[in-house]
């Protein structure tokens, strides 16, 4: 076990960070989204097996405006989001209380953004689905709602649940298909075209707080309820796989790496706020790190680096993967 008292590579960003998100578009997967006070501020990083040494630099800053004290709870990028094109092109959406912005951004000097209205209880989580031609999400209120972003931004599709949306993920493959967990414990996979639900798994704890698809196996789903990551495998989903406990007196979201070919997730509970790495298969952590707050955790694209945000600083650590 890698037990660390600091991580590999730091970033100070001055200001108390709400929420982040790495873009995992391969042609902008060093673009950062991290929400401040008042503001969203996009970075670039260049990691050590890119550029020779740990770089970042600051390449815009996108306003909340009025927030009423809400807090940014989510970010996720649109899939055609590239700093490869002429110009940049830079879509990404933020969840602010029971509201959503999309934000559309040549990170020079065009900038625009609409706002999404319709939940009444704070949103949890946001994704694009069906390539980009919809923005979905779950809140508070009992509901996973579907929304077209073409033309007119509208909510076309809602989903009733039976308590809070807490995750809501894109399948890996499949762009149809999305995951929608609950935070009584029930995970749904839907089929957007079809407008219904293909499969549902039930966790035998909860408050379940997050959830996600393995990208090494698209047939296995985690999520992290009362403590304990719980596998299933969609192939035998009515009991699932592997439950073992991570976070003694529970944890608060579940990620699984995006560029290895084995599965290795990495969670953050309590007690205190532990970030923990683990291959899927095992008990023994990979990495143990503590933070000062929490307020996001992600996984590098294609390299093998976990990130968490503690206070002010977004900090990475390199996860030494079998």
């Amino acid at each position: 076990m890698r037990t660390v008292s600091g991580p590999d590579h730091t970033i100070d960003l001055n200001e108390q960070i709400q929420c982040y998100e790495i873009c995992a578009n391969d042609f902008a997967c060093n673009l950062i989204a991290v929400a401040l006070e008042r503001r969203i501020c996009l970075i670039v990083v260049g990691l050590p097996e890119e550029s020779g040494e740990f770089l970042w630099h600051h390449l815009q800053d996108l306003e909340l405006g009025d927030r009423d004290g809400r807090f940014v709870s989510a970010i996720t990028f649109s899939p055609d989001t590239s700093l490869n094109s002429t110009p940049n092109n830079v879509t990404f959406c933020a969840a602010l209380g029971t509201d959503m912005k999309i934000f559309r951004t040549d990170v020079d000097q065009y900038n625009t953004f609409d706002t999404l209205k319709g939940h009444t209880d704070y949103v949890n989580d946001i994704s694009w689905v069906c390539e980009g031609e919809f923005l979905a999400s779950v809140s508070d209120d009992f509901t996973c709602r579907f929304w077209s972003t073409a033309a007119e931004a509208e909510n076309v599709i809602t989903f009733c649940l039976s308590s809070a949306g807490m995750s809501i993920k894109s399948h890996p493959d499949d762009n149809e298909k999305v995951l929608v967990a609950e935070k009584r414990g029930i995970i749904h996979l839907y089929n957007v075209r079809q407008n219904q639900t293909v499969l549902s798994v039930e966790s035998p704890k909860f408050p379940l707080m997050s959830a996600d698809w393995a990208q090494s196996n698209r047939l296995f789903v985690s999520a992290l309820a009362g403590g304990d990551v719980i596998t299933w495998d969609l192939n035998r989903p009515f009991v699932p796989a592997d439950v073992k406990q991570i976070h003694e007196d529970g944890g608060r979201v579940v990620r699984f790496s995006a560029g290895s070919s084995e599965a290795i997730l990495a969670s953050i509970g309590r007690p205190g706020v532990t970030l923990k790495v683990f291959g899927a298969k095992s008990t023994v952590p990979l990495l143990v790190a503590g933070l000062k707050t929490y307020a996001g955790l992600a996984w590098h694209q294609r390299l093998p680096y976990i990130s968490a945000a503690s206070d002010r600083k977004l900090l990475f650590w390199k996860v030494q993967m079998k």
